[in-house]
């Protein structure tokens, strides 16, 4: 007979001649219980999102607390002031710790930093046109408050060399705020939660951060977060109680968005108005994403809508009116339409002007279809996750 597995057997031998006795497996022993608690802490996509999220807020506090203690030691950052130096400075330490703990995290997951909704394609071409938008837009708010009468022009505050200066020093802080806060809520913290979250773990968290807030003495315009909760309930349920693909993206939206509202009322002086308009636009930058595969048209007109609002026109930006501003402006009349202290985010002109962005990215990129994202956050991908942190 022919060699059978290297062993050349005898012409007379058959198979009933020498049967083959059965094979057993060998018993993994003490890996059994070993691998049903690593799956508490691991899914098939790597380490599961909630404690993705818990090991990322922890190292941000932590570098955030660490490296703002170091830059006030070295005098870089002063507790209440607010100046060119102490704002660059100020958005430095934060960008640099967020790199730190994403990076962390990343390479805990096995992922690359860039896999937090910063690939996609057409990257630079996006960012530019969030720029484009983000000037545009505010400066149509600012066009439509001047026209109502409820913002008035002064001279320009700057001259020569000083307005060019200017200029790129409020341009290097106001692109590492939008790094920061995209960063952290539309990179991060979207792609994480979309893994690993449903309606019912995104309502329980809403309804805890509106708890606190309620019971927070200090809070300015928590009224605008209640809204933005309400506002995503029944469309985020309905998404739920559909099974739909897209389900995880836009629970983790109505969240990231919701929070995005929140972490602003710590700023002084904010109104209802101005907290909600912070929400809002948070939601369309997460439509952004959706429609482009990336955050990086959010990051170019988070940093040009704040640069245009606090440099070139010289408007208060969340209660605060930045030295160094190009023209000089005062709100008058109802700050309900003036926006009043607060500033151009805090009038309800600023409702349209974010519908009409919303309005713009849908129609410009209806024809692109955001097959990378839709196909990296529907459950077939992530069918444990999907389901539960």
């Amino acid at each position: 007979m022919e060699p059978e597995n290297g062993i050349e057997m005898p012409a007379s031998s058959t198979i009933t001649d020498a049967p083959v006795a059965p094979v057993t497996p060998q018993p993994e022993g003490p890996e059994a219980p070993y691998t049903d608690l690593r799956r508490i802490f691991i899914g098939p996509n790597g380490l599961r999102s909630g404690w993705s999220v818990l090991v990322f807020i922890a190292l941000l506090i932590g570098f955030m607390a660490g490296l703002g203690f170091l830059f006030s030691s070295l005098h870089l950052i002063t507790k209440g002031a607010f100046t060119p130096k102490t704002a660059i400075f100020g958005e430095l330490f934060q960008l640099l710790a967020l790199l730190a703990a994403a990076g962390i995290v990343a390479l805990l997951e096995g992922r690359s930093i860039l896999d937090y909704n910063l690939r996609g394609s057409r990257q630079v071409v996006h960012f530019l046109s969030g720029l484009l938008i983000g000037f545009v837009a505010l400066s149509t708010l600012v066009g439509g408050l001047a026209a109502g009468h409820w913002l008035h022009f002064g001279p320009a505050t700057l001259s020569g060399s000083a307005i060019v200066r200017y200029a790129i020093i409020w341009g290097v802080v106001f692109l590492m705020v939008g790094c920061f806060e995209e960063g952290t809520m539309r990179c991060y913290l979207q792609y994480t939660l979309t893994r690993g979250l449903n309606f019912w773990i995104a309502f329980a968290v809403i309804a805890c951060i509106c708890s606190l807030l309620f019971w927070k003495t200090n809070g300015n315009g928590v009224w605008g977060v209640y809204i933005l909760a309400l506002l995503g309930l029944v469309p985020c349920l309905l998404l739920h109680l559909k099974k739909a693909s897209s389900s995880g993206f836009w629970q983790a939206a109505w969240l990231t968005s919701t929070l995005f509202g929140a972490a602003h009322t710590s700023n002084n002086g904010e109104a209802w108005v101005g907290i909600f308009a912070a929400g809002f636009i948070g939601f369309v930058f997460c439509v952004s994403v959706w429609l482009t595969g990336s955050a990086w048209w959010a990051i170019g007109c988070h940093a040009a809508w704040d640069w245009a609002e606090t440099y070139f026109y010289g408007t208060a930006d969340s209660g605060f009116v930045a030295p160094g501003h190009l023209f000089s402006t005062s709100p008058a009349g109802n700050p309900l339409w003036s926006g009043g202290t607060v500033g151009p985010e805090g009038s309800l002109l600023i409702i349209p002007v974010v519908l009409l962005i919303l309005v713009w990215l849908v129609i410009f990129y209806r024809r692109r279809e955001p097959m990378q994202v839709t196909a990296m956050h529907s459950p077939e991908s992530l069918p444990a996750e999907s389901e539960v942190l």
